[in-house]
Protein backbone atom coordinates (compact mmCIF):
# COMPACT_ATOMS: atom_id res chain seq x y z
CA UNK A 1 0.00 0.00 0.00
CA UNK A 2 1.63 3.20 -1.18
CA UNK A 3 0.09 6.46 -0.04
CA UNK A 4 0.47 9.17 -2.66
CA UNK A 5 -1.52 12.13 -1.36
CA UNK A 6 -3.90 12.06 -4.29
CA UNK A 7 -7.66 11.98 -4.64
CA UNK A 8 -9.41 9.30 -6.64
CA UNK A 9 -11.86 10.98 -9.00
CA UNK A 10 -13.40 8.89 -11.76
CA UNK A 11 -10.81 6.10 -11.63
CA UNK A 12 -7.86 8.46 -11.89
CA UNK A 13 -5.48 9.85 -9.30
CA UNK A 14 -5.78 13.63 -9.06
CA UNK A 15 -3.26 15.82 -7.28
CA UNK A 16 -5.20 18.80 -5.99
CA UNK A 17 -3.72 22.26 -5.38
CA UNK A 18 -5.37 23.21 -2.09
CA UNK A 19 -3.78 23.35 1.34
CA UNK A 20 -2.59 19.90 2.37
CA UNK A 21 -4.12 18.09 5.31
CA UNK A 22 -1.76 15.80 7.22
CA UNK A 23 -2.54 13.05 9.67
CA UNK A 24 -0.88 13.42 13.07
CA UNK A 25 0.31 10.46 15.10
CA UNK A 26 -1.47 11.05 18.43
CA UNK A 27 1.11 9.01 20.34
CA UNK A 28 4.14 11.00 19.13
CA UNK A 29 2.75 14.24 17.67
CA UNK A 30 4.60 13.43 14.43
CA UNK A 31 3.10 14.82 11.20
CA UNK A 32 2.58 11.92 8.84
CA UNK A 33 3.23 12.00 5.12
CA UNK A 34 1.93 12.33 2.58
CA UNK A 35 -0.31 15.34 2.89
CA UNK A 36 -3.64 15.38 1.06
CA UNK A 37 -4.27 18.71 -0.68
CA UNK A 38 -7.83 19.99 -0.56
CA UNK A 39 -9.76 19.75 -3.80
CA UNK A 40 -11.14 22.71 -5.68
CA UNK A 41 -14.83 23.40 -6.12
CA UNK A 42 -14.56 22.04 -9.68
CA UNK A 43 -12.97 18.79 -8.44
CA UNK A 44 -15.67 18.33 -5.82
CA UNK A 45 -18.38 18.97 -8.42
CA UNK A 46 -16.76 16.49 -10.81
CA UNK A 47 -16.55 13.85 -8.07
CA UNK A 48 -20.23 14.40 -7.22
CA UNK A 49 -21.29 14.16 -10.88
CA UNK A 50 -19.33 10.93 -11.33
CA UNK A 51 -20.77 9.50 -8.11
CA UNK A 52 -24.29 10.24 -9.31
CA UNK A 53 -23.57 8.61 -12.69
CA UNK A 54 -22.11 5.57 -10.90
CA UNK A 55 -25.25 5.32 -8.77
CA UNK A 56 -27.46 5.34 -11.84
CA UNK A 57 -25.40 2.51 -13.35
CA UNK A 58 -24.99 0.54 -10.12
CA UNK A 59 -28.70 0.54 -9.27
CA UNK A 60 -29.32 -1.44 -12.48
CA UNK A 61 -26.92 -4.24 -11.51
CA UNK A 62 -28.20 -7.60 -10.35
CA UNK A 63 -28.07 -8.88 -6.79
CA UNK A 64 -25.23 -11.31 -7.50
CA UNK A 65 -23.04 -8.53 -8.95
CA UNK A 66 -23.72 -6.35 -5.91
CA UNK A 67 -22.89 -9.18 -3.53
CA UNK A 68 -19.64 -9.91 -5.37
CA UNK A 69 -18.79 -6.20 -5.23
CA UNK A 70 -19.08 -6.20 -1.42
CA UNK A 71 -17.06 -9.41 -1.14
CA UNK A 72 -14.37 -7.94 -3.39
CA UNK A 73 -14.10 -4.90 -1.13
CA UNK A 74 -13.54 -7.20 1.85
CA UNK A 75 -10.97 -9.24 -0.08
CA UNK A 76 -9.09 -6.09 -1.12
CA UNK A 77 -9.03 -4.73 2.45
CA UNK A 78 -7.55 -8.01 3.64
CA UNK A 79 -5.07 -8.09 0.74
CA UNK A 80 -3.49 -4.82 1.93
CA UNK A 81 -2.29 -6.81 4.92
CA UNK A 82 -0.41 -5.43 7.90
CA UNK A 83 0.52 -2.22 6.09
CA UNK A 84 -3.06 -1.02 6.62
CA UNK A 85 -2.91 -1.91 10.31
CA UNK A 86 0.46 -0.15 10.76
CA UNK A 87 -0.85 3.04 9.16
CA UNK A 88 -4.03 2.84 11.25
CA UNK A 89 -1.95 2.54 14.43
CA UNK A 90 0.11 5.58 13.38
CA UNK A 91 -2.96 7.69 12.56
CA UNK A 92 -5.20 6.68 15.46
CA UNK A 93 -2.96 5.68 18.33
CA UNK A 94 -5.09 2.57 18.78
CA UNK A 95 -3.32 -0.71 19.55
CA UNK A 96 -2.55 -3.13 16.73
CA UNK A 97 -4.85 -5.83 18.13
CA UNK A 98 -7.80 -3.41 18.19
CA UNK A 99 -7.29 -2.46 14.55
CA UNK A 100 -6.91 -6.10 13.51
CA UNK A 101 -10.25 -6.74 15.21
CA UNK A 102 -11.83 -3.74 13.47
CA UNK A 103 -10.56 -4.96 10.09
CA UNK A 104 -11.99 -8.42 10.77
CA UNK A 105 -15.33 -6.96 11.88
CA UNK A 106 -15.53 -4.70 8.84
CA UNK A 107 -14.74 -7.51 6.40
CA UNK A 108 -17.17 -9.82 8.21
CA UNK A 109 -19.93 -7.20 7.94
CA UNK A 110 -19.24 -6.67 4.24
CA UNK A 111 -19.58 -10.41 3.67
CA UNK A 112 -22.74 -10.52 5.79
CA UNK A 113 -24.21 -7.65 3.77
CA UNK A 114 -23.27 -9.56 0.60
CA UNK A 115 -25.30 -12.56 1.79
CA UNK A 116 -28.26 -10.28 2.63
CA UNK A 117 -28.05 -8.68 -0.82
CA UNK A 118 -27.80 -12.08 -2.51
CA UNK A 119 -30.89 -13.29 -0.58
CA UNK A 120 -32.93 -10.33 -1.87
CA UNK A 121 -35.45 -10.38 0.99
CA UNK A 122 -34.72 -6.70 1.68
CA UNK A 123 -36.41 -5.85 -1.64
CA UNK A 124 -39.72 -6.89 -0.08
CA UNK A 125 -40.97 -8.12 -3.46
CA UNK A 126 -44.73 -8.60 -3.60
CA UNK A 127 -46.64 -10.00 -6.55
CA UNK A 128 -50.41 -10.05 -6.65
CA UNK A 129 -51.45 -11.89 -9.80
CA UNK A 130 -54.15 -10.56 -12.05
CA UNK A 131 -57.74 -11.62 -11.29
CA UNK A 132 -59.52 -11.23 -14.61
CA UNK A 133 -62.73 -12.83 -13.30
CA UNK A 134 -62.94 -10.67 -10.18
CA UNK A 135 -66.28 -8.91 -9.67
CA UNK A 136 -67.34 -6.20 -9.97
CA UNK A 137 -64.12 -5.38 -11.88
CA UNK A 138 -61.06 -7.41 -12.88
CA UNK A 139 -57.78 -6.71 -11.10
CA UNK A 140 -54.56 -6.21 -13.02
CA UNK A 141 -51.27 -7.83 -12.05
CA UNK A 142 -49.78 -5.77 -9.18
CA UNK A 143 -46.05 -5.80 -8.37
CA UNK A 144 -44.10 -3.97 -5.71
CA UNK A 145 -40.47 -3.84 -4.59
CA UNK A 146 -38.17 -1.51 -2.70
CA UNK A 147 -35.89 0.57 -4.91
CA UNK A 148 -32.98 2.56 -3.45
CA UNK A 149 -33.20 6.31 -3.78
CA UNK A 150 -29.61 7.09 -2.85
Amino acid sequence: MTLEGTQLIGQRAVTANGQAIHAINPATGETLSPGYPAGSKAEVEQACELAWAAFETYRETGLEARARFLETIADEIEAIGDTLIERGVAESGLPQARLQGERGRTCGQLRLFASVVRDGEWLDVRIDPALPEREPMPRVDLRQRHIALG
